[in-house]
């Protein structure tokens, strides 16, 4: 896979570099020295063990002189679905300590999705889990392997990896491996380098693949790292999904930081508060639904979280009632961040904030990413005046793989990437986002995509018309709604649906409700008209 280096331009490297915005780090570098510097302390803890600064960069160094020893290179792509364990943090430093672009998504992606994913990215190597959460990931590669005719070498992660897989926790769990030190050296990428590829739009008809280079997924860290306060005495608790944009982006910041990352595969409020209270942890970030369920759960005074600094919320306004019973409640403050996987954070509030005047807001742009609010014509719209938000700088993604057409609609002519959200700066300078010109649902923080759940359900023999929409849910931002118009003499009910979209889509994706009516309002020419759509559904009670 090609890196696009439309936008890479002399003039925006002398820039970015000048500015000390670009450093030319894999963050491989960072973790070689933290193992020098610190050996002993705990880098990355896990569900199943823990591992020194010492103990990680040995690991990275032994998967990445693997990874070279099967021959793959730069012009690979190393693709990579587990769940929230160490080996996947190993996984993704190897990769970049030896120049393989990576790619890493969801693990609760099921069949279709990977199909699609390791096809688009041309993965050569897939780094996969043996099971998670009851399935069995096996069966499903081994039935796609056939039509991946680029995939060569597959890893997988577990406690009986059969013999048609090479066993990754084994490898690193023997640590005898030899290293070649001087292969990897040879190896090390430029920062303007492809560093990873994320897919934004699943298996649509428009697929999205994010381009991202070391210095602009690196900045990106740097820059949340500087906001949010986190040094090498912190801590940082990752139960958001690595799978996705944000988890990911924890574990390199843990590491720019000489901090501690631990990870947690399966959220449940009472164990995070266990956790936070043991390893004392000092950040994590979530969606606004997490912090609600501490704050109801029974057990919230029994955990000492005073450890806590900083908490990041993202992917929906979080409710003023919210922010100050997590200001009584729970030590630490609580942060509001608005960025997405194409330009990492573009603006959040501050420690030195007023929650009260906040409320509601995003907080003010991010100095190093640049903000504009821009009409249809792409002119600056008047402050107060609600327009598309549109970024430019270090973090932001050089393009979409394969797609002038997405990056021609994307970018302004002089390179402003064009989020698709609509937003209102005040006088003072804070951002609030009033809607979307896109019509992705965000779900606890989650992107999702109507038509990829569209194209499912129309495959079921009881469904004549279907159309998904999101509506506003307290807890989690936007909730899934599946609205169906069911054949004559057919029935169709939420259970059913549920076990029909379960084996083909990611869990987070399955709607949360489902509304049967007579017929979709549409336009003359046939579009559904979703907002008309959602307007009667949200004038409904919910229907399951």
């Amino acid at each position: 896979m090609q890196l696009l280096r439309d936008r890479l331009t002399p003039a925006v490297i002398t820039q970015y570099e000048t500015a000390g915005l670009w450093r030319d780090t894999t963050a491989c570098e960072v973790l070689e020295e933290n193992a020098r510097r610190f050996p002993d302390r705990v880098a990355i803890v896990d569900g199943r063990m823990r591992l020194t600064y010492g103990e990680y960069w040995s690991a990275v160094q032994r998967l990445a002189t693997k990874f070279v020893e099967l021959g793959l290179t730069r012009d690979d792509v190393v693709a990579i679905q587990l769940p929230n364990w160490i080996e996947f943090a190993v996984a993704v430093n190897a990769a970049m300590l030896a120049g393989i672009p990576f790619c890493q998504f969801h693990a609760d992606f099921r069949a279709k999705e990977v199909e699609f994913v390791l096809s688009f990215a041309e993965a050569t190597c897939f780094v996969f889990a043996q099971e998670f959460r009851g399935f069995a990931y096996a069966p499903m590669v081994d039935e796609m392997r056939a039509r991946l005719p680029r995939l060569k070498h597959l890893m997988m992660v577990g406690d009986k990896v059969p013999s048609t897989a090479f066993d990754l926790r084994a490898f690193l769990a023997e640590r005898t491996h030899r290293i070649d030190d001087a292969a990897l050296r040879a190896r090390r990428p430029n920062g303007n380098d492809l560093c990873r590829v994320s897919f934004t739009s699943g298996t649509t008809g428009d697929p999205k693949a994010v381009q991202h280079t070391y210095n602009t997924t690196i900045s990106a860290c740097y820059i949340c790292n500087h906001n949010q306060l986190l040094d090498a005495d912190g801590a940082t608790l990752i139960f958001l999904p690595v799978g996705l944009n944000w988890g990911l982006m924890l574990i390199v910041q843990s590491i720019l930081a000489g901090a501690k990352a631990v990870l947690m595969d399966r959220f449940d409020a009472g164990a995070m508060m266990e956790l936070i209270n043991r390893e004392k942890i000092t950040h994590f970030a979530s969606a606004p639904a997490a912090v609600i369920a501490m704050l109801d759960h029974p057990d919230l005074k029994k955990y000492d979280l005073g450890s806590l600094r900083a908490y990041v919320v993202g992917g929906a306004s979080c409710p003023i009632e919210v922010i100050r019973r997590a200001e009584r409640d729970i030590a630490g403050r609580l942060l509001e961040m608005y960025g997405m996987l194409e330009t990492g954070s573009q603006a959040q509030t501050l420690m030195s904030d007023d929650p009260e005047r906040v409320v509601g807001l995003v907080g003010r742009q991010v100095p190093e990413v640049p903000l504009r609010i821009l009409d249809d014509n792409d002119r600056d719209v008047p402050v107060g005046t609600a327009g598309e938000i549109a970024n430019i700088g270090p973090s932001v993604t050089p393009g979409y793989y394969n797609n002038p057409s997405a990056n021609e609609r994307a970018f302004t002519k002089d390179g402003w990437f064009k989020t698709g959200d609509l937003g209102v700066l005040d006088g003072d300078g804070y951002l609030k986002i009033v809607g979307r010109k896109k019509e992705m649902i965000i779900r606890g923080g989650a992107n999702i995509y109507p038509r990829e759940i569209e194209e499912v359900l129309f495959k079921h023999p009881a469904i004549a018309d279907c159309a998904v929409i999101g509506t506003p849910h307290p807890r989690t931002g936007e909730q899934v709604v599946a609205c169906v118009v069911v054949r004559p003499g057919q029935t169709f009910g939420f259970e059913e649906m549920s076990a029909f979209l379960a084996p083909q889509i990611a869990k987070y994706k399955v709607p949360e409700r489902l509304e049967l009516v007579d017929v979709l309002p549409r336009t003359p020419t046939g579009k559904v008209q979703k907002g008309r759509l959602r307007d009667l559904i949200e004038a409904q009670e919910p229907a399951r």
